[in-house]
């Protein structure tokens, strides 16, 4: 039974990333992970190639693990890599500070930008709420909002390391994993809810209940709103929107003020369906869903703390 627990102590230490190594590999290696060379981190830390060839070395068979893939021009990090740098960055730079190892300020850098990009309406009323935490971890981001397609035709390209996609890639070449559902509902303002007598038409007469009321929509062809019509009513949308707008808060604010009628996601409009400066027109027992995926790029990030955003996200939109 000893024997046991000890073996299960040192295999939950090495998962955590806190067996007992030698903090100078740890320093060798995060300075390999940030210049992706072993000739430049040789150069960042003071030492001999070879003496930086020989630490990453022996640190990969202390772990059991390879750190680095060894490529004509520098090196790129192995998975596990990615995972080892996120959990010491913030230590060693913070001890760095402490004692004065590890080089000073200029030598150093901190860590590379986390660069996330997604729908704006998410990113501003979830994501980044979400994410504040991280900046006063040293964490550095670089946010753009976007469009899915050209998003992840862009993170195909290297430019983002991370996306909020609204439909899971096609394809094995992008890491996806599930994010969150958002539900799609039914809006106006007070004064057209009063106008139509409430959700009990609607849910009694169906969408000729609308008759009347203009629709405002995100675009022309009112993707949204037609999936909302196949979905919940079982017939094709006939109706031209009075007014568009490529702005979902742009939509939000339109119906609020009492422009007509639209389909938001709840996320969006929860606030004011609390308030009651929206009014839910319908309340079918199964209403429209979409998943929404968060997306890594390939390869290796030139960050360690993509996976610290990345986990984050994931446990933030629990809540969401």
């Amino acid at each position: 039974m000893r024997h046991r627990d000890s073996d299960e102590r040192e295999e939950r230490a090495q998962l955590s990333g806190v067996a007992p190594v030698d903090l100078n590999l740890l320093r060798t290696f995060l300075a390999v992970y940030r210049t992706g060379s072993f000739t430049a981190a040789a150069r960042v830390l003071g030492l001999s190639q070879p003496t930086v060839t020989t630490q990453i070395r022996a640190l990969e068979r202390q772990l059991g693990k390879e750190l680095f893939q060894r490529l004509a021009r520098g090196v790129a990090p192995a998975p596990h890599a990615d995972e080892l740098a996120s959990r010491i960055v913030e230590p060693l730079d913070a001890l760095a500070g402490v004692t004065g190892q590890g080089g000073s300020a200029d030598d150093v850098q901190p860590a590379e930008p986390v660069h996330l990009a997604g729908p704006a309406e998410l990113l501003t009323l979830c994501v980044m709420p979400a994410l504040a935490p991280l900046v006063d971890r040293n964490v550095r981001l670089r946010v753009t909002p976007g469009l899915t397609e050209p998003l992840l035709e862009e993170l195909r390209a290297g430019h983002h390391d991370l996306v909020l996609s609204t439909y899971r890639p096609r394809g094995r070449a992008l890491a996806s994993v599930p994010l969150m559902d958002e539900e799609f509902v039914l809006v106006s303002a007070p004064s057209w809810a009063e106008r139509i007598g409430g959700p009990t038409p609607i849910a009694t007469a169906g969408p000729a209940a609308l008759h009347g009321v203009p629709l405002v929509a995100y675009a022309e062809d009112v993707p949204i709103v037609r999936r909302y019509w196949r979905h919940v009513f079982g017939r094709r949308l006939a109706r031209q929107p009075a007014v568009t707008m490529p702005d979902l808060n742009g939509v939000k604010a339109a119906v609020a003020g009492g422009a007509g009628f639209s389909v938001l996601p709840r996320y969006l409009c929860a606030a004011e369906l609390a308030s009651g400066a929206l009014v839910l027109l319908h309340d079918p027992d199964d209403p429209p869903i979409n998943t929404g995926f968060l997306v890594q790029r390939p390869g290796s990030s030139g960050s360690p703390h993509v996976a610290l955003v990345r986990d984050h996200l994931l446990e933030g939109a629990r809540d969401w």
